[in-house]
């Protein structure tokens, strides 16, 4: 582990025996240490031993290498023991040891239960609690565990005066303990290990904090398994359920002559630490706490990336997935796609990285509107995405916002498209909006699912949004969304043109389609006289009038280029309907 004197500049690299590394302020150097001024390009030269580090400092750097407060240019460093230069603190620990239970039992063993400290005082209450204020801003600050494990226990130490040693324990699957991170008061040599009876009883049997007392061994004794745990007299280990990493907690050790407990008054061990494990509870809780809730706060990020805020207000705090079941119920569903992407993709070959940041970009306007108007994203399809409304709450107005939605993003690449300068003026968009009987919620297999929808109305939302290319209109929609959106949806939002009746290439049913207008009021868009034209030529056209239709049809602005395929429709036969004529135009691709 690296130290820095900010707290943000640490790091932990990974040592393998027989490694020759350089250790250094530059970019280039095997262990990097790019925030110290003090240390060179190339400071000192380390050879991973086994169990150890062999350090010897270069001839060029500048400033000296110190070891247990003296200065050293060659040395040996083992396990717990660290070395400093200019202001990096350089410590050999094993990231993760284990080791099996001690063979001895406590002389006491004190299992402490809720509420049994509450009416403890606390003698240095002012250092505590200063203790405690900054612990939030502590855990919420860690880059990764190792980083919160390292702050936890050098807090730990400042906080418990009567500790000599720290640690954060766990329990592995075969419930052997290891050990993540520990700290000594004052470095010694030897690595620092745990009682495994105690961590397993604190960890998993009880579960809750457990202070073991030991006797104090004579070094003449035999050196056994228990040695580890015998140069302490205490020690107690407190539990940290947090729902993020389980069978883990906090592990404080000390002895009775420690100059700092000359003022513990005696108890029924002749020693009384109930203050110490109190604070060292009350950290474990905030620790439980502040964890949880960034757990939290990430599962509501990732679900806002779907769900609208009613929805997630619905799921709650708790998370209640239940009623995310799948289940049967009316939507309309939305599918937008970029047009011309595969095009795209080919002349972007030699910048794929640029050409995803651009779809990316186009992505995030269309969910942001699904989501602004209370949809659910479902899926990503390359350069397309589903949305849909109507679960897991059923809606009448759902119709009207997947409209308001497509409307909004229509709106935006509009916009986009009149700068030249954006990074997506050049990107085009379709839209499909289709209304019906689905299967929405998680759907998938036991191992992965995803929140989506399922049924022939996403076909047919898929089909529309196709079709748009050649009925040359941005946003389609079929006739049940349509009557839906005719009678409902204020005229000062939208409008509905009906385009044709149509059958798309694999199905058996002929649908009428219709465009979803922006309202009169919006530049560049057709009047309602405009409007009425050209669905009476529309009429027209169905029913075999043909040169009426045509007449109809220059009637609309030279803009609206949904005239053009109409009329190409009538001129190649000279304006003249099929002898088989039934008012429906087939398409005999996708």
């Amino acid at each position: 582990m690296i130290y820095g004197s900010n707290p943000q500049n640490s790091s932990r690299i990974c040592l393998e025996s027989g490694q020759e590394l350089i250790l250094g302020r530059s970019p280039q150097a095997d262990i990097s240490v790019p925030w110290d001024d003090r240390i060179s390009r190339q400071h000192a030269i380390v050879l991973v031993q086994q169990n150890q580090l062999s350090v010897s400092k270069i001839a060029s750097a500048e400033n000296r290498i110190f070891l247990s407060g003296s200065e050293r240019d060659d040395f040996l460093l083992e396990p717990g023991n660290s070395f400093v230069i200019g202001s990096s603190t350089f410590q050999l620990v094993n990231s993760i040891s284990s080791f099996s239970s001690p063979s001895e039992s406590p002389l006491e063993e004190v299992t402490f239960k809720p509420n049994e400290l509450l009416k403890v005082r606390y003698r240095d209450a002012d250092q505590r609690i200063d203790v405690l204020a900054h612990l939030p801003d502590l855990i919420m600050d860690a880059r990764n565990e190792d980083d919160l494990f390292h702050r936890l226990v050098t807090m730990l130490l400042s906080g418990v005066k009567h500790a000599d040693a720290v640690a954060v324990v766990r329990l592995n699957d075969e419930d052997r303990v290891e050990v993540p991170f520990w700290e000594r008061r004052r470095q010694t040599q030897g690595e620092f290990r745990p009682s495994g009876r105690l961590v397993l009883e604190a960890v998993k049997n009880s579960r809750r904090t457990v202070l073991h007392v030991w006797a104090a061994k004579d070094d003449s004794q035999p050196q056994d398994d228990y040695t580890a745990v015998a140069e302490f007299d205490w020690a107690f280990c407190t539990p940290i359920e947090d729902g993020v990493s389980s069978k883990w907690g906090l592990y404080v050790a000390g002895k009775l002559n420690h100059p700092y407990q000359v003022d513990i008054p005696a108890g029924a061990s002749g020693i009384d630490l109930q203050a110490d494990v109190k604070f060292t509870e009350l950290v474990a809780s905030i620790v439980k706490s502040v964890r949880r809730l960034n757990q939290l706060e990430r599962q509501q990020a990732g679900l806002r990336q779907f769900f609208a805020p009613p929805i997630l207000a619905a799921i709650g705090d708790d998370l209640n997935t239940e009623i995310l079941e799948p289940r049967e119920c009316d939507v309309t569903v939305l599918f937008c796609d970029l047009r011309g992407f595969s095009q795209y993709a080919e002349d972007s070959s030699g910048d794929l990285i640029g050409l995803l940041d651009r779809v990316s970009q186009a992505l995030g306007i269309m969910t942001s509107h699904i989501l602004d108007f209370g949809g659910v994203t479902g899926d990503f399809q390359g350069d397309a995405a589903l949305g849909f409304w109507g679960w897991p709450f059923s809606s009448e107005v759902a119709p009207l916002d997947a409209c308001r939605a497509a409307l909004a993003i229509r709106a935006a690449f509009e916009q986009i498209h009149h700068q030249s300068d954006h990074p997506l003026s050049d990107f085009h968009m379709g839209i499909g909006i289709a209304h019906g009987r689905a299967v929405a919620g998680k759907i998938g297999t036991h191992d992965q699912v995803k929140v989506t929808v399922f049924g022939p109305v996403v076909n047919l939302a898929s089909r529309l949004e196709g079709l748009t290319k050649q009925l040359r209109v941005p946003v389609l929609m079929d006739e049940a969304t349509a009557q839906i959106i005719r009678s409902k949806l204020d005229p000062e939002e939208g409008r509905v043109r009906k385009l044709a009746q149509i059958l798309p290439y694999g199905m058996e049913k002929p649908v009428i389609v219709s465009e979803l207008l922006p309202p009169e009021s919006q530049s560049e868009t057709l009047t309602n006289e405009q409007v009425a034209c050209y669905e009476t030529a529309v009429d027209c056209f169905v029913q075999g009038q043909w040169e009426e239709s045509f007449r109809l049809l220059h009637g609309i602005p030279p803009f609206d280029r949904a005239q053009d395929f109409l009329a190409l429709q009538i001129t190649q036969t000279n304006r003249v309907p099929p002898v088989d004529w039934d008012g429906t135009i087939r398409f005999d691709s996708k």
